[in-house]
């Protein structure tokens, strides 16, 4: 795997290529993941930002914890990763950290980055729901807590012209960002709804790649691919880059057009460990967004844009940012109504097993932090656990 060299200022961002994980503590945080296909992925460079002011953030912590020494945040750099891109770039999660030094690590898609931080090579993630839904349902509950949504919206299965239908599907090869992530899922369960089958191995009657999603941009302008669940900016990249069509935009699959695209998630023993950090890194995120519900439009994409660059290497055109932004939510609140549907969607696809998800959900510091507010605010766990 190549990789950009490390950033002069303290901490460095990666992008992950599979490979075995060996997590080390330091500022540089270099972490390998096994992933479903061994897919080889490009690498990229950001910033991970330190402050050394002291933090008021979060209620006092239990009988013997402490802020962490380091937070190690995991995200994409995809703009359904905006509050993360704008926390990281704005500096309003490391400000909230205080003392606790921030390092972060760009990742492909969620699989990755959940067995980053099952492993303790991360302590916190921006991912899909479908990766986190399938890390708590193998770990029988012990590894991770969704704390937080946030965006919603932003995933379209975009195609070439001549696809007119599904039932111009059998025999075509399409792509996701990673097997048994949130796109890959969605995918394939919507493929079965069409009558169709498809196999974790490729075979079916429809063929499913995952594939890293700037693979899936070049194979697509190549020729060598017929189409692909994305999220943004890449269904915005395909469609105005490659000439490709929008066949399925998913909100239409969904009850008022709402589904969740992007959760934070914290690993388990990290929270019980360091609360008061958690409730930093919440208070942090509840800023980010916020700030991009705030900003006006021009600002919001210039500002997602530079922190692109720097999370992947290279800036967008400005319509590939503009018209994936129309897709777009960002919200605190990670829609637990969706997430029986997500699991089954999971169980049709073959990638998760059935299971309980009661408990999936610890939205108790958040709440905290958001009744701090001037709207009190206060999100549901939808009888899947605390809020």
């Amino acid at each position: 795997m190549s990789s950009t060299p490390n950033s002069p200022t303290p901490g460095t961002t990666r992008i992950v290529a599979g490979a075995s994980a060996r997590p080390k503590r330091k500022r540089t945080l270099e972490v390998g993941v096994a992933v479903g296909l061994a897919l080889l992925i490009g690498a990229g460079a950001a910033v991970a930002s330190t402050v050394s002011r002291s933090s008021d953030a979060g209620a006092a912590p239990a009988a013997g914890a402490a802020p962490a020494t380091e937070l190690r945040l995991g995200y994409f750099g995809n703009i359904t990763h905006g509050p993360a891109l704008i926390g990281v770039s704005k500096g309003f999660i490391a400000g909230e950290l205080g003392r606790t030094r921030l390092s972060t690590q760009v990742f492909n898609a969620g699989p990755a980055a959940v067995e980053a931080l099952n492993a303790g090579a991360i302590d916190a993630a921006y991912i899909g729901p479908n990766p986190a839904i399938n890390s708590y349902v193998k770990s029988k509950g012990e590894s991770i807590s969704i704390i937080a949504g946030a965006t919603a919206g932003g995933a379209q299965l975009v195609v070439k012209p001549g696809i007119t239908s599904a039932a111009d599907l059998p025999g075509k090869t399409l792509a996701s960002p990673q097997l048994g992530g949130t796109q890959d899922v969605a995918l394939r369960a919507w493929l079965g709804h069409q009558g169709f089958k498809t196999s974790t191995d490729g075979s079916g009657d429809v063929t499913i790649n995952p594939t890293e999603n700037a693979q899936t941009l070049k194979l697509f302008q190549d020729g060598k691919l017929d189409g692909a669940w994305l999220p943004e900016p890449w269904a915005s990249r395909l469609v105005l880059q490659a000439g490709a069509k929008v066949l399925v935009d998913e909100k239409n699959l969904w009850d008022k057009g709402e589904f969740v695209t992007t959760v934070l998630i914290v690993n388990k023993t990290f929270a019980a460990n360091h609360p008061a950090t958690v409730q930093a890194l919440l208070r942090g995120h509840v800023e980010s967004v916020d700030w991009l519900n705030a900003a006006p439009a021009a600002e919001k994409a210039g500002v997602l844009n530079d922190a692109l660059k720097a999370a992947s290497g290279k800036a967008l055109p400005a319509d590939v940012v503009d018209r994936s932004l129309k897709h777009i939510v960002f919200t605190t609140d990670p829609l637990a109504g969706t997430y029986r549907k997500l699991l089954q969607d999971g169980v049709d696809a073959g990638t998760t097993k059935a299971a309980d998800i009661n408990g999936i959900f610890d939205l108790t510091a958040l709440n905290r932090v958001l009744a701090e507010g001037s709207a009190g605010r206060k999100i549901s766990a939808g009888g899947l656990g605390k809020d």
